[in-house]
C-alpha cells in the first residue's frame, strides 16, 4: 500500500508539473517570425508577403522579417524551411509552383508532399486569356472554333516552359480538345511583348501583366481562368461561363511550415490570416496586385496542393513537358 500511494504521490506531482511547464510557456509568437520568400524580391510572391508579413506583426506584437531565398525555381529557399526548426518561427510563402508543378519538373532535394505543414492558402491568382485585338478573335468560343480549323497554327506565348501560363494554357486546350503551339519565353515581360508585336496569337497572362495593356486596349481580355469573375474586371467573363464547363486554372500563394511545427501554433496562424485577409483595405489592396484573398483551413489547404499536384501532374506528362 505505501508503494501504491508513492506512486501515486509521484503521478500527481507529474501532472502537476506538466501543467504548470505548458503554464509557463510563452504564447506564440514570442519573438521575432521569419518569412522566407523563395523568389526574388518585388515580384508576386514577395509583394503579397510583405503586406501580410506587416498586418500579422501588428496582430502579434513581433516583428515578421521576410528574408528572400531565390533560386532553383523556388526549391532553395523551400529546401532551407525544409530543414528547419518546426517551431513556427520560420515560415514560407510558397505558390503552385514550390508544391504542385516543381515536383513533377525536377528531381527534388526534399519531399514537397512530406516536408512542409499547410497552414492557409493566402490568395488565388487569376490568370486572364488575352488576344492582339487585331487577331479575328473576339471570343473563347472564337479561339476554340479557329484553333480547331487549324490545328497548331496559332501560337501561345507562357513565361516558360512548366510555368502557370503554359499549364493554364494545356488545361484549356484539353478541355476544349484543341491544339495550339507553344512558344516560351525568359518571363512574362517577353511574353506580353512578343504578343502586342503579333509574333504570337494568344497569352494566358497574370493580371499585373496584362491587365494595364487591357485597360489601354492594347490588348482584348477573353476570359478569366478562375471559377468567379475577376472584381477589377467585372464585365470580363469567366472562360467557364464562356462555354467551357468546368474549366479553372489558378496560380496561388499560401504559407507553410516545417513538418512537425506543433499544431496550435499551425491553427493560430491560419486563424489570425484568416483574419487579416478579412480586412477591406487588405482585399482592395490584393485585389490591386492582382490576387484574390482566400484564407483556407490547413485541412482545405492540403487538399488544394493535392489536387492541383494530380491535375499539373497529368497535364506535365501527356504533353511531355520539360524543363532545360
Amino acid at each position: 500500500m505505501n508503494i501504491a500511494r508513492k506512486l501515486f504521490v509521484l503521478a500527481s506531482l507529474g501532472l502537476v508539473m506538466s501543467g504548470a511547464y505548458a503554464d509557463d510557456t510563452p504564447a506564440y509568437p514570442s519573438r521575432q517570425v521569419t518569412l522566407i520568400v523563395p523568389f526574388s524580391p518585388g515580384g508576386g510572391t514577395d509583394t503579397t508577403s510583405r503586406f501580410l508579413a506587416q498586418k500579422l506583426g501588428e496582430i502579434w506584437k513581433q516583428s515578421v522579417v521576410i528574408e528572400n531565398k531565390p533560386g532553383a525555381s523556388g526549391m532553395i529557399g523551400a529546401g532551407f524551411v525544409a530543414r528547419a526548426k518546426p517551431d513556427g518561427y520560420t515560415l514560407m510563402m510558397g505558390n503552385i509552383g514550390t508544391q504542385s508543378i516543381n515536383p513533377s519538373l525536377y528531381k527534388m532535394p526534399y519531399d514537397s508532399k512530406t516536408a512542409f505543414e499547410p497552414i492557409t492558402e493566402v490568395a488565388e491568382l487569376p490568370l486572364i486569356l488575352v488576344v492582339n485585338p487585331k487577331e479575328n478573335i473576339k471570343s473563347v468560343k472564337d479561339l476554340i472554333d479557329t484553333a480547331k480549323k487549324e490545328p497548331g497554327k496559332l501560337f501561345f506565348s507562357s513565361s516558360g516552359a512548366g510555368s502557370s501560363m503554359q499549364l493554364a494554357a494545356e488545361v484549356f486546350q484539353k478541355d476544349a480538345q484543341i491544339k495550339m503551339t507553344h512558344v516560351p519565353f525568359a518571363g512574362e515581360g517577353p511574353a506580353i511583348t512578343n504578343l502586342l508585336g503579333g509574333q504570337v496569337n494568344v497569352t494566358f497572362g497574370t493580371i499585373l501583366g496584362s491587365g494595364p495593356f487591357v485597360k489601354q486596349q492594347r490588348l482584348l481580355a477573353l476570359g478569366v481562368t478562375s471559377s468567379k469573375r475577376y472584381p477589377a474586371f467585372p464585365d470580363v467573363p469567366t472562360i467557364a461561363e464562356s462555354g467551357l464547363d468546368g474549366y479553372n486554372s489558378v496560380s496561388w500563394v499560401g504559407l507553410l511550415a516545417p513538418k512537425g511545427t506543433p499544431r496550435a501554433v499551425i491553427d493560430k496562424i491560419s486563424k489570425d490570416v484568416q483574419t487579416v485577409l478579412q480586412n477591406p483595405e487588405v482585399k482592395q489592396k490584393l485585389i490591386n496586385q492582382g490576387a484574390l484573398p482566400v484564407g483556407s483551413t490547413p485541412a482545405e489547404f492540403s487538399e488544394k496542393i493535392a489536387s492541383d499536384y494530380a491535375l499539373y501532374n497529368k497535364i506535365i506528362k501527356d504533353n511531355k513537358i520539360t524543363v532545360q
